[in-house]
């Protein structure tokens, strides 16, 4: 096992009628701003749960946060911060109305010029503007990390940016809030937790057996409950592990003493930039040729993948890893997920030069758990995903 480090300051408070404790969680003399998205919390009645546990703080509101939260509308947000004095900021949402407010944290702080540079330089955020958060959608495990991901339109990309500094406060985890949930976006949120694990599990072995065990645990927990969520999104037991699974996925736990690869995430994030491609969907579209690609350092930890998680016994190590990318996969369409790049667009054709180019301006020669993807193989693996 590797050496590491294990902090995670972030108090979660888990299951029903948690949202009438925020008045507990956020100091008396708050002035507070709250973010959301579209509207839906308003639709839900989470939007009026949390206006009657904030009686009686100043509230300021500011709606409009989409999914893959965008660098002009944060920029909007961060003027009405400074204008209006914010001392604290409460993300009511899922993981990219949370992801956009880590952002504003570290904005809110930034001595820069530019906060594009935050992005744009990989600054590591060691003091934010405090936030909590209140979970409307299980999915990124942003409610518990400090990761972020910011798309900008204008010039499509899509970066990511992190730091000690930025971990929630606190983070209110109600499942009932699932039950309002189109079943498209459960389905986004079993597919991205899933490859969360994947991507700290699917590296080489380390002798980390209780972080293997794991790892393991959250992905048969989110085969067992799938098709049981996905029938009846109001089943509050399913609800819960769900909710849960999805925050334990990527909340620090699994990926400490372990090698990580996040390849599938860097290519993924690409195609959500250039296409508006669900986030989830993404990974499912680069995971099996990825894999395919790099089988030969992957393949033990995908055989291992392929006997404990989906209970296949037979046959050699190549075939149980193969039989685990398979299983992957036909796990991703029985969620009514689509596996190809084509099947979401007819504009594919040069997609995978684009994404290496990309890879090449921004100084990145190898990624993945060795280090060793360069551009020309992203292309090569992009290319297979067609």
């Amino acid at each position: 096992m590797n050496n590491f480090d294990l902090l995670n300051p972030t108090k979660i408070l888990f299951g029903k009628n948690q949202i009438a404790n925020l008045l507990k969680e956020i100091p008396e003399n708050a002035k507070i701003l709250l973010l959301y998205g579209s509207g839906s919390i308003k639709k839900n009645g989470i939007y009026t749960q949390v206006k009657e546990a904030l009686t009686s703080y100043k509230i300021i509101e500011f709606g409009g946060i989409s999914a893959n939260p965008e660098y002009a509308v944060l920029m909007d947000a961060l003027q009405v911060i400074k204008n209006e004095k914010i001392t604290f900021l409460l993300a009511v949402g899922g993981g990219s109305v949370i992801d956009g407010t880590k952002f504003l944290s570290a904005a809110a702080l930034f001595k820069g010029e530019n906060p594009w540079d935050i992005l744009a330089k990989n600054i590591a955020i060691q003091k934010g503007m405090p936030f909590g958060t209140v979970l409307t959608l299980p999915a990124t495990g942003s409610e518990m990390n400090s990761g972020a991901v910011i798309t900008r339109k204008e010039t499509k990309e899509k970066l990511v940016m992190g730091g000690p500094g930025l971990f929630p406060i606190f983070s209110i985890l109600d499942p009932e809030v699932v039950k309002s949930i189109p079943q498209h976006q459960i389905a986004n949120g079993l597919a991205d937790a899933f490859t969360h694990v994947l991507e700290q599990y699917i590296t080489y072995p380390v002798n980390a057996l209780i972080q293997d065990r794991f790892a393991e645990g959250i992905l048969q927990t989110l085969i067992e409950i799938a098709p049981k969520i996905m029938k009846n999104n109001a089943d509050y037991n399913a609800a819960a592990n769900f909710m849960w699974s999805c925050t334990m996925a990527l909340n620090g736990l699994i990926q400490k003493g372990v090698p990580s690869d996040w390849a599938i995430h860097m290519m993924g994030h690409e195609l959500t930039a250039l296409f508006g491609i669900d986030h989830a969907r993404t990974l499912a579209i680069i995971l099996e040729s990825h894999y395919t690609y790099n089988f030969e350092s992957k393949k033990e930890k995908l055989a291992q993948y392929a006997t404990r998680v989906w209970n296949v016994t037979k046959g050699t190590t190549e075939e149980k890893a193969l039989d685990g990318i398979k299983k992957t996969v036909q796990f991703f369409q029985s969620l009514g997920i689509k596996t190809t790049l084509s099947e979401y667009t007819d504009s594919y054709k040069g997609t995978a030069e684009i994404i290496s180019k990309r890879f090449e301006e921004r100084g990145w020669k190898g990624i993945g758990e060795h280090g060793k993807i360069t551009p020309n193989d992203v292309e090569k693996i992009v290319k297979m995903s067609y």
